[in-house]
């Protein structure tokens, strides 16, 4: 269940409205939360090479659409430095190799505790999460996965989609959990193809469903609107 409510004077308000609010939860067993819709989310956002997701990430809040503070952009490439200093945002490059991923996880984990993030978006970032970094950031790290999951889960799902023959292709944004792509599902879309299409025209009209899929699930995560219950999501998107 989702409640909107609008209450004059809420910050001073909220102590005591949580307080009061602690009995009738106990009685019904309940988890629940209260957030004030003025709090802005500080979100940092990780990318590797390509820029379109992030490009959509940016034009959205640049017209106020994405309401989130960008604490940071992280990267284990240094391709999008100049493009994110340009928008005033700091760019943290840290390097990574499958050996060092936990050592990297360590320097992320500082950088995003310095700045009080508590939102992380994976802009097309094609690292693997390590468990330490999930289990601090549970139900807050969002992926864009460049298929429609559960198919083709892993590395370049458009090159087996084409191996496949399928005539749909898709994306799936979705929470990070231990197991590679199968996190909570917040959104999807899919866009037809057909027997002429190759791999690059695959990889072309993917980008498009991809930028938009992950800025839905962003902004519906900042908004408050994704309910989390087992492996699955209740999206309030309308």
């Amino acid at each position: 269940m989702r409640i909107e409510f609008h209450l004059e004077d809420l910050p001073n308000k909220l102590t005591d409205l949580q307080s009061d609010f602690v009995s009738i939860a106990r009685d019904f067993e309940m988890d629940w939360r209260i957030t004030q819709a003025a709090c802005k989310h500080r979100i940092a956002i990780f990318v590797s090479r390509e820029d379109h997701c992030l490009q959509e990430l940016f034009w959205r809040w640049q017209i106020g659409e994405l309401d989130a503070e960008i604490a940071m952009v992280i990267s284990n490439h240094t391709y999008m430095k100049e493009l994110v200093e340009s928008y005033g945002i700091p760019y943290h490059h840290v390097p990574v190799t499958k050996e060092t991923r936990e050592d990297a996880a360590q320097i992320h984990m500082e950088l995003l505790a310095e700045q009080n993030v508590d939102t992380i978006v994976l802009a097309r970032y094609m690292q693997i999460i390590p468990p330490s970094m999930i289990d601090r950031y549970p139900n807050q790290i969002i992926n864009i996965h460049h298929s429609f999951l559960p198919a083709f889960v892993g590395a370049k799902p458009y090159n087996q989609a084409y191996e496949r023959g399928v005539k749909l292709i898709g994306a799936t944004a979705h929470y990070v959990t231990e197991e590679l792509d199968q996190g909570p599902i917040i959104e999807q879309d899919v866009q037809r193809v057909n027997h002429r299409h190759e791999v690059e025209d695959l990889k072309r009209i993917g980008r498009d469903l991809e930028r938009v899929v992950l800025a839905r699930a962003v902004q519906w995560h900042l908004n408050d609107q994704v309910l989390v219950f087992g492996n699955k999501t209740i999206v309030f998107s309308n």
